[in-house]
């Protein structure tokens, strides 16, 4: 908790007094249900009282906190002190250039670069970032674009075939509506194309004629794609799909083969693709397979035996995906051959296809895995996996833009591993190397040990729990701790590097991942038992961890610190109410804890297109009971709570500032006990909080010495 002095002393600090959110009452009925919102008012982000109030908010953490100041710096210069400022992405080769980024010490954004091949060399130019490499072309540089703006984002980097023309986009504010420029890399100069209010991704045509973009509606969704022929305005730009379901959102991207322009089309439950062929842009993209309700697909182009087939990696009878092929002009399912099957205890997650191999990307018992499938002239030829020595890791397919490669490169990481780059050659299967991201200073990898734990749900289920602390750390509850979860959208949380987190380690804390249930980690079955009318199983997952990790001795209750942020801060949220006594700190990080109201809400971003993940409580009165029973906001009560703090933005369009405002204004209100409750927002950022990597790295300092405080480690790192 903010410590402070309590003795009589006339040196003891004084504690402010915290905002008191004015009370306007809401009323809304559902159901034959009415609720009362007093808070509904701060939704209002143009209204000056509202802003007002945030700021008030932020003085207010910022006064609790300040004794927290000297450590959040120190923090901060460990990150820096440790983080390679000077810094060279590997390259990646296509269409005969290197495609890479750099960054500069003391410069918050990266630049995007390029510099010819000169060969047929597939070895990328050696990484020395205070070297550029020769004949580098700086295509953007962030900082200049972000140039007088608090915040600055890129959606799309897309560059035409032959490599004449750049598309990028800029969003200024953190809404993650972009601006789309086109740059003619041979001149250096702008075209006058400029695309307002677009979303992420972008295809090209095979030519650089035209470029295929989407628009989101009201609801942030994206719902249609256009077509832009270069050297016109975008009023001249012509819709080509508008998806009216709105539980659908759109995806535009190129095939690897770059033959074919894709459109996903996909809801949580349902999906569709639709192809055009890149070389004919004036074309209809057509369908690949027809949707069918409850069964999701996604498409890769492949040359099998000489023939062009779509790879076609489906949930049709097969929970954990199958993976079949057939042909591109009838990819009826009447069509699929199997190429691999179902399994129940793997989970297939993608497919990449090249001239010469596929490689597939998998899940096994909460593990990642690369299964390699070579091609030959009859079709399919050995299979084989890529094998990693750690017992917790991470690994995923990286950047393989080219079609005809003998090579497949991967990111690999674990929590002692930084992240590294690797480049797989198949005729060897050996891999090599490309680069370790640096941790400077005195970073020893094996100072650090990694352990995987399970816990033990009420219904019987285990819970994995990944773990992460430094070597011969005493297991006698003594040890502060910091437990993350999330738990929603399949999204699985890999055990990763992170250079900041060793600031917290080095101080005696021991940090832990609890993979629970509404997450991707041990397969689909683990996902739906955590979502709709099982998502309670999410919240008594992460409670099971925490007592998990205190009966094995890693710490104790009053020195477990609990964090999530988005879906997981609903998490954080909903086990504040449920065992508040469980944590001796909660941290928030834009969290989703006013779901009720939100999902209640279709004009809102996301609500329709979430009602397949949470329920439909505007139509069903049992999703509205069963979300009612949970929602954070709904269930804050007279209970006497650990320190919280919420850390939101004001910009951000998917989990609204106002959810974190109100629950914290109704948690100061309500509770029975006295520890601090602050709100921190950020004025001028979206959903990822500050975009600048040293405001980046402030604002976790800012975390991190927060939660150091509430758990009661040390503020010096340990010897």
């Amino acid at each position: 908790m903010v410590r402070c002095v309590t003795d009589d002393s006339s040196d003891a600090p004084e504690i402010p007094n915290p905002p008191m959110a004015k009370r306007l009452p809401f009323e809304r009925t559902h159901h034959g249900d009415t609720i009362v919102d007093d808070y509904e008012w701060l939704r209002d982000k143009d209204d000056a009282e509202t802003l007002a109030y945030l700021k008030a908010e932020n003085a207010y953490t910022e006064s609790m906190t300040a004794g927290q100041g000297p450590l959040r710096e120190t923090i901060f210069a460990e990150i820096k002190s440790r983080t390679q400022e000077t810094d060279l992405s590997v390259p990646v080769r296509r269409h005969g250039w290197w495609y890479y980024s750099r960054t500069l010490e003391g410069s918050q954004y990266a630049l995007h670069c390029r510099a010819p091949v000169g060969s047929q060399d597939r070895t990328p130019p050696t990484l020395d970032a205070r070297t550029p490499i020769p004949d580098e072309q700086i295509m953007l540089d962030g900082n200049a674009l972000a140039e007088g703006s608090d915040f600055f984002a890129l959606g799309t980097v897309d560059v035409t075939s032959d490599g004449r023309l750049l598309a990028y986009s800029v969003d200024l504010t953190g809404d993650e509506r972009f601006t789309i420029h086109f740059k003619d890399l041979e001149s250096g100069t702008l075209l006058t194309d400029e695309i307002p209010n677009a979303f992420y991704g972008s295809a090209w045509s095979r030519d650089g004629s035209t470029l295929f973009y989407t628009t989101v509606d009201e609801a942030w969704r994206p719902y249609k794609v256009w077509r832009h022929r270069i050297g016109t305005g975008a009023t001249e730009d012509v819709m080509v799909y508008q998806e009216s379901d709105e539980r659908f959102w759109l995806n535009i991207g190129v095939s690897r083969s770059e033959r074919f322009i894709v459109l996903d089309i996909g809801s949580r439950l349902t999906s569709e693709s639709r192809v055009l062929e890149s070389d004919q842009p004036l074309g209809e993209f057509r369908v690949v397979v027809p949707r069918r309700e409850g069964v999701e697909y996604g498409i890769e182009h492949a040359v099998i035996a000489g023939r062009d087939r779509f790879l076609i990696l489906h949930n049709d009878g097969a929970a954990n995906f199958a993976l079949v092929d057939a042909p591109v002009d009838d990819a009826d399912p009447a069509n699929w051959q199997e190429v691999i099957g179902h399994d129940p205890e793997v989970r297939l997650l993608g497919v990449d296809a090249f001239s010469s191999h596929l490689v597939v990307s998998l899940r096994r018992e909460g593990l990642t895995g690369l299964r390699i499938l070579s091609l030959d002239g009859d079709g399919y030829g050995a299979r084989h996996e890529i094998d990693f020595d750690e017992t917790l890791f991470g690994a995923a397919p990286g950047a393989n833009p080219e079609f005809d490669s003998p090579t497949f490169r991967y990111g690999y990481a674990s929590f002692v591993t930084p992240a590294s780059v690797f480049d797989y050659d198949l005729a060897s299967r050996q891999s090599t190397l490309l680069k370790q991201t640096p941790v400077l200073g005195d970073f020893d990898p094996k100072a650090y040990e990694q352990h995987r734990e399970w816990a033990v749900a009420d219904d019987g289920a285990r819970i994995p729990i990944s773990v992460v602390a430094r070597k011969g750390t005493v297991r006698d509850g003594t040890a502060p701790a910091l437990l993350y979860g999330y738990g929603a959208y399949e999204i699985s949380v890999d055990p990763g590097f992170s250079i900041s987190r060793l600031s917290l380690l080095d101080r005696g804390a021991v940090f832990a991942v609890a993979h629970v249930r509404g997450g991707g980690e041990m397969g689909r079955a683990w996902y739906e038992q955590g979502k709709m009318l099982h998502k309670t199983n999410t919240f008594t997952d992460f409670i099971a961890c925490a007592g998990r990790l205190v009966e094995l001795g890693w710490t104790s209750g009053d020195r477990l610190a609990a964090e999530g942020g988005s879906a997981g801060g609903l998490l954080m949220g909903a086990v504040a109410n449920l065992a508040p006594g469980a944590f001796a700190g909660i941290l928030a990080e834009v969290p989703f804890v006013d779901a009720l109201t939100t999902i209640l809400d279709p004009s809102l971003p996301l609500t329709v297109v979430e009602w397949e993940e949470w329920g439909d409580p505007l139509h069903s009165a049992e999703v509205y009971e069963y979300m009612k029973s949970y929602s954070p906001y709904e269930n804050v009560t007279a209970i006497d709570y650990p320190p919280i703090l919420a850390m939101t933005s004001l910009n951000d369009t998917r989990v609204l500032y106002v959810e974190p405002a109100k629950w914290v204004a109704k948690l100061r209100l309500v509770r029975a006990g006295d520890a601090p409750v602050l709100l921190k927002t950020e004025l001028g950022a979206g959903h990822g909080g500050p975009s600048g990597r040293y405001d980046a790295w402030r604002d976790r300092a800012f975390a991190l010495a927060w939660v150091i405080d509430v758990v009661g480690a040390s503020s010096e790192p340990l010897a």
